[in-house]
């Protein structure tokens, strides 16, 4: 359970750290920014496998390259669901989550996630 909390509040620093870069995004409070991590890590979780899956001639067509497209489509639901949480404009969601992603993925591999359950280790011994 702390490994999913410290996970959500990762998210949510690397989201303010995110809106520090762009006037676009506004983050209203600090419980405005909680619950837009917890939209996003909700998004993430059931909608964005779906949009990836849909779009999928789109993206092997472009290279990977329409992924942005989606992660910035599911900022923007992100966005719509949460009141005090604002991301104006299509590039500047496009943007946000090239960088929302970046951050994430620098403070995740600071803080060393590897006590949560998503990692399981598979020891193999030959005998």
């Amino acid at each position: 359970m702390t490994g999913l909390m410290l996970r959500w509040l990762t998210s949510a620093a690397a989201l303010w750290i995110t809106s520090l870069f762009f006037d676009g995004i506004q983050i209203g409070g600090v419980f405005s920014l909680l619950f837009a991590a917890l939209a996003l890590a909700a998004l993430n979780t059931v909608v964005r496998p779906l949009l990836l899956l849909v779009t999928l001639p789109l993206t092997v067509v472009s290279l990977g390259l329409f992924v942005f497209v989606v992660n910035a489509i599911v900022l923007k639901l992100a966005a719509a669901l949460v009141i005090g949480f604002q991301v104006k404009g299509f590039f500047t969601a496009l943007f946000g989550a090239v960088i929302l992603s970046v951050v994430n993925l620098i403070l995740t591999s600071l803080l060393g996630d590897r006590d949560t359950p998503e990692y399981v280790y598979i020891e193999r011994r030959i005998e």
